[in-house]
């Protein structure tokens, strides 16, 4: 049973001590409850080829037995009133930490559960209405929360593309409900996600489509292609929704779609078999690299390095390049991996060592990782595949801390100043940093290899611009990551952060026109640094007209930081780790332009409007939404907080969501006196 466990692996999951996928369904809530015979499904969910049931409630024991003796494990789901305001009725978020912590205390142990959804799919209305900081916070406190019940246990929100913004910074994996009737669009929209999800793992937690509307060779086509696109674009999990026609939501039997693989009476539709018959492709060799590791006294940490090289799939030499080391580094790669390839220097720098690695390959394809980096297994498959498809000159991939040993490393995996990539758009890079760099040989003596005046740093950043000067695109392979163990030490990583900014005066000295007065390096694209995309006060939201994107993406105000790993979050580590980025940014700043730069000044917070709040039971969002047009009403700007305007009034609506199909509809209102229509005035709704 203990092969029903996962954790995370990077931007994948092991368990039992191999990389699994998730080939998951969902199932329930039906009515009348759980069938007495849970067998009778469990054998054919598996005997379908699925590993793991997505529930929408927390299972008992009973459940979860049965689930085990079938060799499934069980995703439960967290039911409370995220549908409704629940800052407005805390009751409501009260009960879902009571309800949590009692679930997990007598569940959590169970080797059948795999981890926990702590809510899905909360209204983009809803949010908007009550704070979308607020909501990211509630829902990475009852994570917190079971997390603590509940240790070994993974845990996510199940968002969708109209809250794109919501990522809790504390999830375990990223997981996004999507419905897409399109192929090639699910294929681009994945692609977004990746970066959405920065370092961690994204799951597909539901994807369906109504057989009664589009039929039963659509709907199997179209999720048979589906999840063969989750698999080749590397999701972690892909989750089928859902097991049956029959399904009780809020309170009644839902009787008008049709999203089962099996019918209300049980027997099997045609997605069921074209799901069954699906086999994950296989990664093909793809070209020889000559994987190039430089080192300056590297004794400690480079037997881990090509420890993990030796590991990799693929076909590939390996070459260590000493730069003039000081310690034992030569000697202890000739003892103990003979048949590396050695090539020992005087010390001449990072940039030197480079190119004279990329001299001595035979490869087709020179890849660069750092002596502190354990490339995954696959590494080079997923970025020939990159470089294949994409036909692109250079690719690269994440570059993720591994689990802190203690609260030194906890404290510089979250500090800012990462290595990041900067992305064009969703799959073309403007920079992609050196630990996880692959260049075709021709693109690399075209521009001429690595400039030998970068020491320490700064050398990708200068390759990469000029290799895009030269005509030259480079590949993102968000699956292609290293494992980057930054600095052991907060001092360390804080002389490191110094010789950062060394670097960045000398790219500033040749590169001027990629900079501002100031020092800040003028990107075409968006840096990406492995931090999940989130909501903080003071983003902008697009919105969409009134608050209804489909897609609702956001421009960060502030740059994000990773959360302190669960294991050493205390006082002493978040002391540490607000004086180590400050510091970091003065040391940096000081040696990229000689300049001590003041502290941040804290946003001066604007007095509060006042508003009115009423409420007009039900009613929906929607409807009110047209009389308020059709009334001379006005929508506001898609990235505005209000939802429509008129002669300096602004209104905001929000649709709470009740049992059998009850909803009760929340106004806000600010700003000078307006005539509103008979059917939203507050005393429409006592």
């Amino acid at each position: 049973m203990e092969n029903l466990r996962v954790r995370t692996d990077g931007k994948f999951f092991l368990a039992g001590g191999r990389r699994v996928v998730l080939r998951a369904v969902t199932y329930g809530p039906f009515p009348g409850g759980w069938p007495p015979d849970l067998a009778l499904d469990f054998h054919r969910i598996r005997a379908a080829g699925f590993d793991t049931l997505r529930l929408y409630e927390m299972p008992d024991c009973g459940f979860l037995d049965a689930a085990a003796a079938h060799g499934l494990r069980v995703f439960g789901g967290l039911r409370w009133g995220h549908q409704q305001d629940f800052f407005r009725r805390p009751a409501l978020f009260s009960a879902a930490r009571v309800e949590l912590a009692a679930a997990l205390n007598e569940t959590g142990a169970h080797p059948a559960l795999a981890g926990v959804f702590v809510a899905n799919e909360i209204p983009a209305d809803l949010v908007r209405w009550m704070g979308p900081a607020r909501v990211r916070e509630a829902v990475e406190e009852l994570i917190a929360l079971g997390r603590r019940h509940a240790p070994r246990l993974l845990f996510a929100y199940a968002n969708y593309p109209s809250t794109e913004y919501l990522e809790p910074a504390n999830a375990d994996f990223t997981a996004f409900n999507i419905y897409l009737e399109d192929a090639a669009a699910l294929r681009r929209y994945l692609k977004r996600l990746h970066h959405v999800s920065g370092d961690r793992p994204l799951v597909v937690s539901e994807f369906g489509l109504d057989s009664r509307r589009n039929g039963l060779d659509r709907q199997a086509g179209l999720l048979r292609e589906a999840m063969a696109v989750c698999q080749q674009e590397a999701c972690a999990g892909f989750t089928a929704y859902a097991w049956s026609d029959r399904w009780w939501n809020n309170g009644a039997e839902v009787t008008d779609w049709d999203f089962g693989l099996t019918d209300r009476a049980g027997n099997a539709k045609p997605a069921l078999a074209a799901l069954a018959g699906l086999v994950p492709p296989e990664l093909p060799d793809g070209p020889v690299f000559s994987v190039i590791v430089c080192t300056r006294n590297g004794a400690e940490r480079i037997g881990a390095c090509l420890d993990a090289i030796g590991r990799m799939d693929g076909r590939l030499e390996t070459i260590v390049v000493d730069d003039g080391s000081a310690d034992a580094t030569a000697e202890f790669v000739m003892r103990s991996f003979p048949a590396v390839k050695l090539i020992r220097l005087e010390h001449g720098g990072l940039s030197a060592a480079r190119n004279a690695g990329a001299r001595e390959a035979r490869g087709e394809v020179l890849a660069f990782t750092d002596d502190d980096c354990e490339p995954d297994r696959e590494w080079l498959l997923r970025l020939a595949k990159i470089l294949t498809d994409g036909g692109f000159a250079a690719a690269g991939g994440p570059n993720i801390p591994p689990p802190p040993r203690d609260w030194h490393q906890a404290v510089v995996a979250a500090a800012p100043g990462a290595p990041g990539h900067v992305m064009l758009d969703d799959v073309e890079a403007e920079h992609l940093p050196g630990c996880n760099l692959a260049v075709r040989r021709e693109a690399f003596e075209a521009v001429g290899g690595f400039d030998p005046l970068f020491h320490t740093a700064g050398d990708d950043v200068d390759f990469c611009w000029r290799l895009h000067d030269a005509g030259f695109r480079m590949g993102f392979a968000p699956d292609a990551f290293v494992w980057h163990q930054r600095r052991t030490h907060v001092r360390a990583y804080l002389r490191q952060q110094y010789g950062y900014g060394v670097a960045e005066r000398l790219l500033i000295a040749k590169h001027p026109h990629r900079f501002t007065r100031g020092g800040a390096a003028k990107w075409s694209g968006c840096i990406y640094d492995g931090v999940p995309v989130r909501v903080c006060e003071g983003d902008v939201i697009y919105h969409g007209p009134m608050g209804t994107g489909a897609y609702q993406s956001i421009i960060h105000e502030t740059a994000r930081m990773r959360v302190l790993h669960g294991g050493h979050d205390h006082w002493l580590a978040r002391l540490a780790l607000v004086v180590a980025g400050a510091l970091a940014h003065h040391l940096r700043a000081w040696a990229r332009v000689r300049k001590v730069f003041t502290f941040r000044g804290m946003r001066k917070h604007m007095p509060r409007e006042h508003f009115t709040e009423w409420e007009i039971p039900g009613r929906w969002r929607e409807g009110l939404l047209d009389q308020l047009l059709a009334d001379g009403w006005r929508p506001c700007g898609v990235t505005s907080a209000w939802d429509v305007e008129k002669d300096g009034a602004h209104l905001l609506l929000a649709t709470e969501r009740g049992e059998r199909g009850s909803s009760n509809t929340l106004v806000r209102m600010v700003g000078s006196s307006v005539e509103l229509p008979q059917v939203i005035r507050p005393e429409s709704g006592k």
